[in-house]
């Protein structure tokens, strides 16, 4: 099992709350090159961090993927996406400020590459995030 971080954006697009009322999804409207090689990367019964950005730059549930990534021939633009299922809303979300302060999340890709919205996290970074739960 790996895990992963993906960014939403509750205000104008969809969020924790979104895919908790929905209970699955597909994760979709990646465009970025990296991004999508992290997509395509997920296999069913990874966990995702979910990480509102804009406004609240917070993870603020978890997530499980449920299907092989797949093209989405649905968007005109090159893109990947995968199936997610909801798990939880954190009880406390931990803001971009909190992991910041923690000096082994440095090389973390979400506080080195900001706008990149699929990211890989470490089995090192994961029990960081764990551990401010």
């Amino acid at each position: 099992m790996s895990y992963f971080l993906v960014k939403a954006d509750p205000d104008s697009d969809y969020g924790i709350e979104d895919l908790k009322k929905d209970g699955e999804t597909s994760w979709d409207g990646v465009h970025n090159n990296a991004a999508i090689l992290h997509i395509r990367a997920m296999k069913p019964g990874d966990i995702v961090y979910v990480y509102h950005s804009q406004k609240q730059k917070s993870i603020v549930g978890m997530a499980e993927v449920t299907s092989e990534p797949y093209e989405n021939t649905d968007d005109p633009r090159r893109s990947w996406a995968v199936k997610l299922k909801y798990l939880s809303t954190l009880a406390k979300p931990i803001t971009l400020a909190e992991l910041k302060t923690q000096p082994d999340l440095s090389d973390f890709a979400l506080i080195r590459i900001g706008r990149l919205s699929v990211m890989p996290v470490s089995e090192k970074h994961n029990n960081i995030i764990e551990s401010l739960k």
